[in-house]
């Protein structure tokens, strides 16, 4: 009874199970009020499951929403429907969202959809100080407490009839950022405030801008004044005094400078103005700058001051700026218009003035040393001015040049430049050199004491008549040096070697080896080398020609071998034959004695084999004689073998016994020849005599 209940009971639950079938029609995101919501507002995000069932059962659903991939909510429910509220939606909430629904192992999943929470908070801004000096800075925070990073915020400092000045500082990992302003010279009230920026879809978003905050600034000192005395009218030679004066708050670590062209005339510090006073000269004229300086707080003012001429500056001629040593020089001084000033002429020099003369004219005889540039100064009234500068070259002649190979040796290897060296000893410079090859210019160089010319065009036919001239301002002209004749040196081409005679060389004989080339300067430097394991130089010989013979004595049979020669001349370049190969053989008379054993040998080992062959024809005749006389021997022998069988009869057949002795002593006597004639052989050998 218990077991047909269980069955009943299994087969209930069977189709119990089998009545709940469902399947996901579809999973959908949504959101309330809309995909855009304005920030601050509420916000819901709904997902919802559209399931279809065989019947009507409940089915617990577990859904997981997410934003931007991380998961921000999650819930279990019996309803097809789960919602995410968000009472006040942030930018913060912008992304894209997306959930899944999980029922009895089964997952269905939505589509992505985007939510912009448009607008920002108004950010929150601070600053450290309310009141600030002139130098000091203003350290200000921007918050955005609502908001999430990354974040840009914008810092402005607002003046009054000015355009503010804006400071971006981006921000990846906090809502917050913070900037320094300076407080500079002029800022009275300052007016800051800020607003921040972050990145949506659809470009940049801005927020509101935030509350303004305003700054105090005190002035630690005011802007200086700058007079002069007298105040206009300055002439040269006056004296004139510059004041330069401010009002302080507090005295330490004030400094006030005067300035003219970048050019610190004076300075005090700790003092509330500062005086200077010179001799005013016309240069005097000009901007002046008087400047107060506390920590960072700099202030200046500018003053324009003009000094009037007293003269005009002196004139410095000279009879002539180029001369030649021992001639007079004439320099004189002039002041256009005017009269009763009190001249010198100086000569300018690296250690300083060389006062030659108080004078409006010197008159001197020149030598070399006295070229260098000259002035003449002029004073009236304690006022000193100084003309410009006259430059005096007083010039030497040049001595005859000399003209030479820069290698040293008169010879050019042809292709090959040369370079040439022109040199005088004496002469005052600049000296121009020219360099001629035969009488073409070739070249105009000017330098000091010497030039350097190279010739790249070297023929072979060139004859190698080089000169050059050198000449300065002296009046005495052109000098020019000695012909120079460079010899053109031809590189050696084409080696060869030939020998007489060429190939094979008997034993004892001579042999003539000649090595030529086809082009190159002599001398020529001949080299005959033969090649074993290592080069062996035989022999060598300086030709003024373009061949040499070498006569080797007495041929040897080790002289068989290869050889070539070199050839080299002064362009240094060593240039190898093709190699030959000689083979030392043996003479005629050499040969006919070889020749002649040999052919006795021949003859000998021919005679030997014919009297053996003779020999061996007439021993065959005499056995076989013997056996045809003897043929009815073994049948007798067989009939009496055959009438007595007995033992007593065996050594009857004492015939084949004799027979056999003689067989044997014929053996002996083919024995005997054998030996006669193998030592025949010996004696014929060439070896044996």
């Amino acid at each position: 009874m218990y077991l047909a209940l269980l069955v009943i009971f299994l087969q209930c639950s069977e189709l119990y199970a089998q009545g709940k079938v469902f399947t996901f029609n579809k999973v959908e995101i949504r959101v309330q009020p809309s995909v855009k919501v304005k920030n601050g507002a509420p916000m819901s995000i709904i997902c919802h499951a559209d399931i279809s069932k065989t019947n009507d059962f409940q089915l617990k659903h577990n859904f997981t929403i997410f934003k931007n991939g991380k998961l921000v909510f999650m819930t279990i429910s019996h309803k097809e429907d789960a919602r995410y509220e968000i009472p006040v939606a942030r930018s913060s909430d912008t992304g894209d969202y997306e959930c899944t629904v999980t029922a009895d192992g089964k997952k269905g999943f939505s589509n992505s959809i985007y939510v912009w929470v448009a607008g920002m908070t108004k950010p929150i801004l601070t600053a450290d100080k309310k009141e600030v000096s002139e130098g000091e800075v203003v350290k200000l925070r921007c918050e955005l407490p609502e908001e999430v990073p990354p974040l840009e915020f914008f810092f402005r400092k607002i003046k009054t009839n000015s355009a503010p000045k804006e400071k971006r500082v981006p921000e990846q990992n906090q809502n917050f950022s913070e900037v320094e302003f300076p407080v500079e010279e002029g800022d009275n009230i300052l007016q800051f405030d800020c607003f921040g920026k972050r990145q949506v879809r659809s470009g940049w978003e801005s927020s509101q801008h935030s509350n303004s905050t305003l700054v105090t600034v005190k002035e630690p000192f005011i802007k200086p004044t700058l007079i002069t005395r007298p105040s206009g009218n300055i002439t040269e030679g006056d004296q004139i005094e510059f004041e330069c004066s401010t009002e302080v708050a507090q005295m330490r670590g004030i400094e006030i400078i005067l300035q003219k062209n970048r050019t610190i005339l004076n300075s005090v510090r700790n003092e509330k103005s500062l005086k200077y006073s010179t001799v005013a000269i016309q240069e005097d004229s000009g901007e002046y700058l008087c400047k107060v300086e506390q920590g960072a707080v700099s202030k200046a003012t500018k003053l324009n001051v003009f000094v009037s001429e007293l003269f005009p500056k002196p004139t410095l001629s000279a009879s002539m700026t180029k001369l030649d040593e021992s001639k007079d020089l004439r320099l004189s001084c002039n002041i256009n218009d005017f009269q009763g000033a009190n001249f010198s002429i100086v000569r300018k020099s690296s250690t300083g003035d060389i006062l030659l003369k108080n004078s409006r004219v010197l008159v001197i005889k020149v030598n070399v040393n006295d070229t260098g540039s000259y002035t003449c100064k002029a004073e009236v009234k304690g006022i000193v001015k100084e003309s410009k500068r006259v430059r005096i070259n007083v010039y030497a002649p040049v001595s005859k040049p000399t003209l030479s190979v820069v290698s040293g040796s008169p010879e050019v290897i042809l292709g090959k430049p040369l370079q040439l060296i022109c040199h005088s000893v004496m002469g005052t410079p600049p000296i121009t050199f020219t360099f001629y090859k035969g009488n073409e210019i070739k070249k105009n160089v000017t330098n000091n004491t010497y030039a350097v010319f190279l010739d790249e065009d070297i023929g072979l036919n060139d004859n190698g008549a080089y000169k050059c001239d050198a000449r300065n301002n002296h009046s005495s002209g052109v000098k020019t040096s000695n012909i120079l004749n460079v010899t053109v040196i031809v590189p050696i081409k084409g080696a060869s070697l030939g020998s007489v005679p060429y190939g094979e060389v008997e034993v004892g004989s001579d042999t003539a080896f000649l090595c030529s080339v086809k082009e190159g300067s002599w001398p020529i430097d001949f080299k005959f080398f033969k090649k074993t394991d290592h080069e062996v130089l035989l022999h060598e010989v300086r030709e003024y020609s373009d061949r040499t013979i070498w006569h080797k004595k007495t041929m040897k049979r080790k002289d068989t071998g290869t050889y070539y020669c070199m050839a080299s001349n002064r362009a240094s370049v060593d240039v190898r034959s093709r190699p030959i190969t000689i083979s030392v053989i043996l003479a005629t008379w050499q040969k006919g004695i070889i020749a002649a054993f040999v052919l006795t040998a021949i003859a000998g080992v021919g005679a030997l084999a014919l009297w053996w062959f003779l020999r061996k024809k007439k021993k065959a005749k005499g056995p076989s004689m013997e056996m045809s006389g003897s043929a009815l021997a073994p049948n007798l022998t067989n009939e009496k073998l055959t009438r007595q069988p007995s033992d007593g009869n065996y050594y009857s057949g004492s015939g084949y016994i004799e027979d056999n002795e003689n067989h044997m002593k014929s053996t002996d006597e083919s024995k005997d020849s054998m030996e006669n004639r193998h030592s025949q052989r010996i004696y014929g050998h060439p070896d044996a005599t």
